[in-house]
């Protein structure tokens, strides 16, 4: 189930990639036409601020990074042109066998969805996913993925595998970006003891997941507690956090 190296070698790139709806609001201010950043501009406010984005942003980065790594890649999704939309990539190794990667949900690894390869199998299996075992099974173009936490608990999660066109990706996407939910989420893979653990903060609040189950974290009070709080995480720039973190309070005390 493992990926070969050719794709986890770019897949490696972006291992310390947060998904999050900051930029989005930050970007948007700025009032441009087009809200979906290139990615030479990502690149730039990578470089700058060390920010990331949201789920279209990083399945377009992962998709220019395996064409620069000569990997065949295309984009994948559900719920495309909706408020509930989420995209994620497909890659292609040497052999022809096709890898799930999401980024958007930090993944920690892409995983082999060919049920007619040797190195697959249906039962869970664990390193893929942030403190869960995942089992994944495509059936007439539908990937079916479930995630079983240590709780006992199983969520669901399927995608379409047939390829989305890049126009319409592009316009998904688009339509993605000018979508302003009131409240902010950030996620990312942090190392912890034995295991790559998730951490996020959603709506001023904030969760460690492990494979020990999941921990509510104190609350803070101000923005600037979060702004250091999200900065030790992340490694963000503070007057962008600072900046990002105090338009959703501008939204949120207009609702």
């Amino acid at each position: 189930m493992q990926p070969t190296q050719s794709i986890l070698s770019t897949w490696d790139k972006f291992q310390d990639f947060p998904m999050e709806t900051l930029t989005k609001v930050w970007y948007n201010a700025k009032g441009l036409d087009k809200k979906q950043r290139d990615v030479s501009l990502m690149r730039e406010h990578r470089h700058e601020y060390g920010i990331t984005g949201n789920c279209f942003d990083l399945a377009l980065w992962l998709l220019d990074e395996f064409k620069r790594d000569g990997v065949e890649a295309y984009p994948i999704g559900h719920d495309i042109n909706s408020e509930h939309a989420h995209v994620a990539v497909i890659a292609v190794n040497e052999h022809g066998n096709r890898y799930f990667c999401d980024l958007g949900d930090q993944w920690l690894c892409p995983i082999l969805i060919d049920t007619n390869s040797q190195d697959y199998t249906n039962e869970k299996v664990e390193g893929f996913f942030p403190a869960a075992k995942v089992q994944v099974q495509e059936k007439y173009h539908h990937l079916q993925i479930h995630y079983h936490r240590p709780n006992g608990k199983v969520s669901s999660q399927m995608f379409q595998t047939v390829p989305i066109d890049i126009p319409s990706f592009l316009k998904a996407a688009e339509y993605c970006q000018n979508l302003i939910h009131p409240n902010p989420l950030l996620e990312c893979r942090i190392p912890l003891k034995s295991e790559t653990a998730h951490w996020e903060f959603y709506n001023w609040e904030s969760f460690l997941s492990t494979t020990e189950g999941l921990e509510e974290e104190p609350k803070l009070t101000g923005i600037e507690e979060w702004v250091e709080k999200i900065h030790q995480k992340t490694g963000y720039h503070k007057g962008f956090l600072f900046d990002a973190l105090n338009r959703y309070r501008d939204i949120q005390s207009k609702l």
